[in-house]
């Protein structure tokens, strides 16, 4: 079959642009499904979770969960050539509440750029003589501080006592307060470093695609070529096996441990930036018949193995690291800030030239940071665009809209950079993005795409794309598979549930969980809520009102496009 795109594709296509070229969009994808979760979280889960025996349940996961819901997203984003919020019209239109609810959890993402601030702050600390969370000898330091020199020579758990690098970070860095209670001022040169994230945010999409494409030439690939440099000095370490030994040996007797199977869905979720709404809207510049089958593999493979790659980078080090104060790795390891700023930053200051190592390490931070969240911005703001694409669609107001939105967040921002930020941002990542909202959504989607809409409605549409049908499995995952999984692990998530306490210490105050628990239901409630409201505001029957919604908004729209296909199948 000659496939060809649609006209009414290519009349969107010039209004919305399309990406310039295919390594653009592979780049940017690629930018945006690699990130931190590959860096300080995928090889902490590997070590706790059994080591290598950990990658069956995740390799297990990617398969049934990852790679289908990818290539759903993508699919949907190409077929539709709309944001995630309209794109549910030509799809299902009682499910826009999907689109609906991915705006919401968009507007919690972009608080992750407070880990670029955090990052970019100690970078420039890097290019001083003498690292300041090597020593004691800063004004911020307390009596009870252990300098490197004093840790080499006893063992690092003396009672009374905090690390140079721990004292860094929580009294230089974030000067943290006694609670969420207590917000203090804001930490000026942080919100300088926010401004200047910022900006940088600003003009890398400040052209939608055709800037953001450019961009991604260096901040999808640099990274890499730090990855490789710290991979190369961790392996040449002593002590850096001992450290890969922990990280992968096998512990088999995990298996049968049902959180190592939730840790690895969860962790598959974080990583492949599925149920989040983004690859629809990046799917969305690709051209029709643009083959997002093949890419949807090699994507996901090179997310997965830049994960296994990240945790030799970071094991190895922290072998390192324990030889040094004559400990074991486990005591040592760490996952999520505590890696990125403490562990880590320690362990290379204890390296031959560790201020080169510390600028290698904070810079790939920050690149594999910046590209997630440019990305998340660029794919809210042609959400929204697409939602009132008569306003949008002119000359100079795409611009003007990436500005204020820039300057909007860039404010509503700086309560992260103050005294009790810290607080606030652990309140945003353990509720407002939390694994509740990734079951929730990726069931709701393929109730919509698979059930409603059809799975072999959009597998004739992906063979209609691409030119090849995509295996039968891809079916059974979006009907079956995955919808049955989100619905346990959701309610796991439910019974399983603990209070959120910074630090395993610090309580949060009664007042901050119910806030919690609001942010965790304001992105899921726009489901029902917009299903509901559509269901109420439709004439007739219960069912006819059912079954107009389920259709897509523009049922000719769908029969032309089916009309063109046979009409080319009829001249060939």
């Amino acid at each position: 079959m000659n496939r060809k795109e649609k006209p009414e594709n290519q009349q969107r296509a010039g209004d919305r642009g399309q990406w310039a070229s295919k390594t653009e969009y592979v780049l940017v994808v690629a930018g945006n499904v690699v990130g931190l979760g590959n860096v300080w979280r995928f090889p902490y889960l590997c070590y706790k979770n059994g080591g290598g025996a950990f990658l069956l349940p995740y390799g297990l996961l990617a398969l049934v969960c990852g790679i289908p819901l990818f290539l759903l997203e993508i699919s949907v984003g190409q077929y539709t050539q709309e944001g995630f919020i309209t794109c549910w019209r030509k799809i299902c239109p009682l499910a826009q509440g999907i689109g609906y609810a991915h705006f919401v959890l968009k507007l919690y993402d972009f608080s992750y750029i407070v880990i670029q601030v955090w990052a970019l702050f100690y970078l420039v600390f890097s290019f001083r003589s003498q690292l300041p969370w090597a020593s004691c000898d800063n004004p911020w330091n307390t009596a009870n501080c252990m300098g490197l020199q004093i840790m080499n020579s006893s063992s690092p758990n003396v009672t009374n006592t905090t690390s140079a690098a721990t004292e860094f970070w929580e009294r230089r860095v974030l000067g943290m307060s006694a609670g969420i209670e207590e917000l203090g001022s804001v930490r000026w040169d942080l919100a300088l470093c926010l401004l200047v994230c910022w900006v940088f945010c600003y003009f890398s999409i400040w052209k939608s695609i055709k800037s953001s494409g450019k961009v991604a030439y260096f901040t999808a690939t640099f990274p890499y070529v730090m990855l490789l440099i710290l991979l190369i000095r961790g392996l040449t370490l002593p002590g850096a096996f001992e450290g890969i030994y922990f990280y992968l040996y096998p512990n088999l007797k995990g298996l049968a441990n049902l959180e190592v199977w939730i840790e690895a869905g969860s962790q598959i979720y974080f990583s492949y930036s599925v149920s989040l709404g983004t690859l629809i809207a990046l799917g969305s510049y690709n051209k029709y018949n643009n083959n997002c089958y093949r890419d949807c593999f090699w994507l996901c493979l090179l997310n997965s193995a830049t994960s296994l790659v990240a945790g030799f980078v970071v094991f190895s080090v922290l072998g390192f690291m324990a030889q040094k104060l004559g400990v074991s790795v486990d005591n040592v390891a760490e996952s999520g800030p505590g890696l990125a700023f403490i562990a880590y930053p320690q362990a290379t200051a204890m390296m031959p030239l560790p201020q080169f190592w510390t600028v290698c390490f904070f810079l790939m931070l920050i690149l594999l940071s910046v590209d997630t969240h440019f990305v998340a911005v660029e794919c809210f703001i042609t959400s929204v665009r697409d939602m009132f694409p008569k306003l949008f669609y002119k000359r100079g107001r795409h611009e003007i809209f990436v500005l204020l939105i820039c300057v909007f967040f860039f404010l509503t921002h700086l309560i992260l950079v103050t005294e009790g930020g810290i607080y606030i941002f652990q309140l945003l990542d353990y509720y407002a993005c939390t694994r509740a909202c990734h079951y929730f959504m990726s069931l709701s989607m393929c109730l919509a795409v698979a059930w409603s809409f059809g799975a072999d409605h959009m597998i004739d549409i992906i063979e209609n794309m691409v030119g090849q049908r995509p295996f039968v499995f891809f079916k059974l995952c979006w009907k079956y598979i995955i919808p049955l999984l989100s619905v346990i692990s959701f309610i796991l998530y439910l019974v399983d549930y603990t209070h959120l306490r910074f630090n395993n210490s610090y309580v949060y105050p009664d007042w901050a969980y119910v806030l919690g628990w609001t942010m965790t239901f304001s992105s899921l409630v726009m489901v029902p809520l917009w299903a509901a409201g559509q269901m109420f505001l439709t004439s007739g029957t219960f069912r006819q009102r059912l079954s107009a919604l389920c259709r897509p908004e523009d049922p000719a729209w769908l029969k032309r496009k089916m009309e063109e296909e046979e009409t080319t199948v009829v001249l060939q």
